[in-house]
């Protein structure tokens, strides 16, 4: 059996422990980032949408750092927005600033009903930098 290579941001590993998930795997040169939202050092929901989903990206960016990746790394783009009629537009308002410049990676956009309380989520899959060896 195969272990995985697991990535922890800094600060945050008590946080995945308590809610069994890993928040990153490197695999056959690529990374898969778990989703990611706009949680608190003690996990609970930013309650302003547009901070939550800066707070989701900030998230997101600490577990590509750990891994010596940034966004633009990324491949490929997952969110979910819950009432997405009402919600996406203020959502993408905040993407610019954390998404860079063209080419952008691809995405898929998934309405849901409930994120534990969350309005917003992220996971990615990004390519990992040649000089890491996995």
């Amino acid at each position: 059996m195969n272990t995985r290579d697991v990535v922890f941001p800094a600060g945050r590993q008590a946080l995945y422990e308590r809610n069994r998930y890993s928040p990153a795997i490197r695999s056959n040169g690529m990374l898969y980032v778990s989703g990611q939202v706009g949680s608190r050092e003690d996990g609970s929901p930013e309650p302003d949408l547009e901070a939550q989903v800066r707070l989701a990206f900030e998230n997101l960016n600490a577990v590509l750092q750990a891994a010596d990746c940034t966004f633009d790394d990324v491949v490929d783009v997952t969110v979910f927005i819950v009432d997405p009629q009402t919600n996406f537009e203020k959502i993408w308002s905040v993407v610019p600033d954390y998404w860079g410049r063209a080419p952008h990676p691809t995405v898929t956009a998934v309405g849901v009903t409930w994120l534990y309380g969350f309005q917003f989520e992220i996971k990615v899959i990004a390519k990992l930098p040649k000089t890491v060896g996995v």
